[in-house]
């Protein structure tokens, strides 16, 4: 009866860490999307002041 409660617990636990991870992988991928974007915006704007600039 032990075992098998052991046995339970370390599934729970390894469940739990695989949604952790799909958690974590979820944000960092979240990150790098808003960071690209911000960035492209960043680039696009320096962009639209410098051509402005010599217009």
């Amino acid at each position: 009866m032990r075992q098998e409660a052991e046995a339970a617990a370390q599934a729970d636990t390894a469940s739990s860490l695989r949604k952790a991870d799909l958690h974590g992988l979820a944000c960092l991928a979240t990150i790098g999307v808003v960071m690209t974007i911000w960035i492209g915006a960043l680039v696009w704007a320096a962009m639209a002041f410098l051509s402005w600039l010599v217009s």
